[in-house]
C-alpha cells in the first residue's frame, strides 16, 4: 500500500467528473480519517453531490483515484460498496414510499444476509438486531413501523433514509443534504442524530447547505467552488474564517 493511502478511510486524488462538455469536478483531492466527521460545503452547483456520486460509483465517467480503507474503488460497481462498508444517504432521501418502514429497513439489510453466506437463521437474527438498533436511535420510526413510508413527514423520511443506510452497518457513511426541506426543529434533531452516529465510531462525509450547522458538527471541512476545493481546515478555523463567514454563513 502506498504511503499516501495509509490511515485514511477515504481518499480522493485528482478526481474529475465531466457531464457532456461540462467539467463538473475539476481535480478534487480530499481525505477522511477513520472516525472523523468531515463536511464538504459550497454553493449550489459547486460539484458536491457529483463528488459523492463519483465516490459511490453512480457516475461511471470519473477520472482520478478513489481509495476506501486503502483499497482503490475507482472502478468498483456501486452495488458492491455497501457490503464493503461504504453507504450513502442520497439527496432527496429516496425512501420506498409504497413500502412500510420495516420493509424499507429490510431493503437496507441485504448485505447482512450476504455476509452470512445466505445462512437464513443467522442472518435473520443479525437483521433483527440491526432493526432494533435503528429503532432505538430513531424512536419516531418505532411508533410507525407498519406505516407506509410515503405517509411520513419529510423529517421522518430523512430519519428512515438514514436508518436504512445504517442497517448495512457501514464504516463510512456519506450524507447528501440531510437537512434539505426540513423545519428548523427537525434539522436540529437530524444533526443530533448525525453527532450520535459519529460518536458511535462511524466515519462520515457530510455534504450540507447549512454550513454553520455542518461546521459546528464536523471535525474538519472542505470548501468547494466551481468544481474545485478552494479551502480546507479544521472546522473551528473555517467557522471563524471571514471569507467563509461572508460567503456561506450569511455574514
Amino acid at each position: 500500500m502506498a504511503d499516501h493511502q495509509k490511515g485514511f478511510a477515504l481518499e480522493l486524488r485528482h478526481l474529475k467528473v465531466r457531464y457532456g462538455g461540462i467539467q463538473a469536478v475539476k481535480g478534487v483531492s480530499l481525505s477522511v480519517r477513520p472516525g472523523e466527521l468531515v463536511t464538504l460545503i459550497g454553493a449550489n452547483g459547486a460539484g458536491k453531490t457529483t463528488t459523492l456520486k463519483a465516490i459511490t460509483g453512480l457516475i461511471g465517467t470519473a477520472e482520478g483515484q478513489i481509495f476506501f480503507n486503502g483499497d482503490e474503488i475507482t472502478a468498483a460497481p456501486a452495488y458492491t460498496l455497501p457490503a464493503r462498508g461504504l453507504v450513502m444517504v442520497p439527496e432527496g432521501r429516496g425512501v420506498f414510499t409504497r413500502m412500510t418502514i420495516r420493509e424499507n429497513l429490510l431493503m437496507g439489510a441485504h448485505c447482512l444476509f450476504d455476509r452470512h453466506h445466505r445462512q437464513e437463521h443467522t442472518a435473520a437474527a443479525d437483521i433483527q438486531d440491526a432493526i432494533d438498533a435503528q429503532l432505538a436511535l430513531f424512536p419516531r420510526l418505532k411508533e410507525r413501523l407498519t406505516q407506509l413510508a410515503g405517509t411520513l413527514s419529510g423529517g421522518e423520511q430523512q430519519m428512515l433514509a438514514m436508518a436504512r443506510a445504517l442497517m448495512a452497518r457501514p464504516s463510512l457513511l456519506l450524507l447528501d443534504e440531510p437537512s434539505m426541506g426540513l423545519s428548523p426543529v427537525m434539522v436540529e434533531k437530524i444533526f443530533d442524530v448525525i453527532r450520535d452516529i459519529s460518536a458511535n465510531g462511524v466515519t462520515i462525509l457530510l455534504v450540507e447547505q447549512n454550513a454553520r450547522l455542518a461546521l459546528q458538527a464536523a471535525d474538519r471541512g472542505y470548501v468547494m467552488d466551481s468544481g474545485m476545493i478552494t479551502t480546507s481546515a479544521d472546522a473551528k478555523t473555517l467557522l471563524n474564517d471571514p471569507a467563509v463567514r461572508a460567503a456561506y454563513l450569511g455574514e
